[in-house]
């Protein structure tokens, strides 16, 4: 599944986006797992957002085939 990156996520993921195989059927908390395992740098963040078809996801929503992911860093500024 191809999962679109924005900030920081992008640094860490190496380009605007990065390919999970095996998340479809599975909770946004496993992607969550998963993304820290194949990408230590998502590891680092203080937490993360989740987004699925353009709405914030919870950690027990599932992913399905189709779905659009995006990950969200924290953002700061002012």
């Amino acid at each position: 599944m191809r999962i679109l990156c924005f900030g920081i996520a992008r640094e860490i993921a190496g380009g605007p986006g990065l390919q999970l195989d095996g998340i479809v059927g599975k909770s946004v908390r496993e992607l969550r797992m998963a993304l820290m395992r194949e990408f230590p740098g998502f590891a680092d963040l203080t937490d993360f957002a989740v987004a699925r078809n353009e709405v914030y996801a919870t950690d027990e929503e599932i992913i399905a085939a189709g779905d659009e992911v995006v990950i969200i860093p924290p953002v700061s500024g002012g």
